[in-house]
């Protein structure tokens, strides 16, 4: 399930080095903003490939998300994040744009490395359409390709995988290759992932048995790694109800060779009827178990304050269905992405009674308010 998206709400933007300020109500109040004109997702519809691996200008809005866990040679934690954001800011039809720094279509990437001890984050924006005669970003479903200037994530031949990941900003980047053996994984109900208890998601599928091969670059610094990566692909036209503030959101690669995916919408405060919580295992075969909702339990053992922010970063998950209890922790706190729209993702560390309980991962918090 992803993603941040509110920076994407950009109607004016044309290629500017900062996103406007965050609408009143908090920084995710526009994910919960609807308007006509849009396609909505809506479950029954099946998903196609390659086509779904491609943009859908219809709906409003969309990411390609990768996280990879990583080790270096003596076994030290490295993590790296790369995704591409697009939204449209007004629905298709509605006007042709007079030139191409009116195309509806607004793409924005994120790249962040995480190290033992450091994180980085950066940003970049630019508008859809061609300009002088380059389209400085967009995608193509095949071959595959998404890329936002250099900034790229691309199937290597025509088929899907492998794919090639390569970003740089400054001193810092990665350059990773991602192969699997494995298919491509519904969320959801057949790729349909509710979203709110009343109604209302996304469109969803996940990449999660990626193995990740290649290097970082850390303050110019050339680190060779190997681990575990996860793509997700969303599209939504209303990801939030206006009821609900944010979500707390987890990918975890079990040393069993499981996947659990697992996200919780919180309702805004005062609220009782927004929030919602998903769940589902992944066999290393690929196989999938939808959990029980109402028996998953999730508690926060310890925070932290990070940029002004109580954030929940250390957990205990108990799956009572399945016999399963683990705690999951983050490699260190300081993982903010300090960007326009911030919000916290990074690494997390699985520990517990067993290979099936331990393991390693992704957490994203978004939509907790300064205190």
């Amino acid at each position: 399930m992803k993603r941040l998206f509110f920076a994407m709400a950009l109607t004016t933007l044309v290629g500017c080095s900062r996103a406007p300020e965050p609408p009143v109500g908090g920084d995710f109040a526009v994910l919960a903003q609807s308007e006509a004109g849009f396609e909505q997702a809506r479950p029954g519809v099946p998903l196609e490939f390659p086509r779904d691996h491609g943009p859908h200008p219809g709906y409003r809005i969309e990411w390609w998300y990768l996280t990879a866990n990583l080790q270096d040679a003596e076994g030290r934690e490295y993590g790296a994040q790369w995704t591409l954001f697009r939204t449209a800011n007004r629905p298709l039809g509605e006007r042709a744009p007079a030139n191409p720094w009116q195309d509806p279509q607004v793409f924005m990437a994120h790249l962040a490395i995480t190290t033992p001890t450091q994180h980085e984050a950066f940003q970049r924006y630019a508008r859809g359409g061609v300009h002088d005669g380059l389209a400085r970003a967009g995608v193509t479903a095949e071959p595959f390709a998404a890329w936002l200037d250099d900034w790229a994530l691309q199937s290597r031949g025509p088929a899907w995988l492998p794919l090639d990941v390569r970003a740089r900003q400054g001193d810092w980047g990665i350059d990773l290759q991602l192969r699997s053996e494995q298919s491509l994984v519904l969320q959801g109900e057949k790729g349909y992932s509710q979203k709110h208890p009343a109604g209302g998601g996304s469109h969803y599928y996940s990449q999660p048995f990626l193995q990740a091969t290649g290097e970082l670059e850390v303050e110019g610094q050339a680190v060779q790694v190997s681990g575990l990566a996860w793509l997700d692909r969303e599209w939504s036209s209303q990801f939030l109800q206006a009821d609900q503030s944010g979500w707390d959101w987890f990918a975890l690669h079990l040393d069993s060779g499981e996947k659990l995916m697992l996200f919780r919408l919180r309702a805004l405060p005062g609220s009782s009827g927004g929030g919602f919580l998903y769940g589902a295992l992944l066999g290393p075969g690929g196989e999938k178990l939808d959990l029980d909702p109402g028996a998953v339990k999730l508690s926060v053992i310890e925070t932290a304050e990070v940029a002004g922010r109580t954030l929940p970063l250390h957990w205990q998950i108990t799956l009572p269905e399945i016999n399963r209890r683990f705690e999951v922790k983050a490699l260190h706190p300081e993982q903010w992405m300090d960007v326009d729209f911030a919000y916290w993702e990074g690494v997390v560390l699985v520990s517990g009674e067993g290979p099936e309980n331990t393991g390693r991962g992704y957490l994203e918090l978004t939509g907790y308010p300064v205190r």
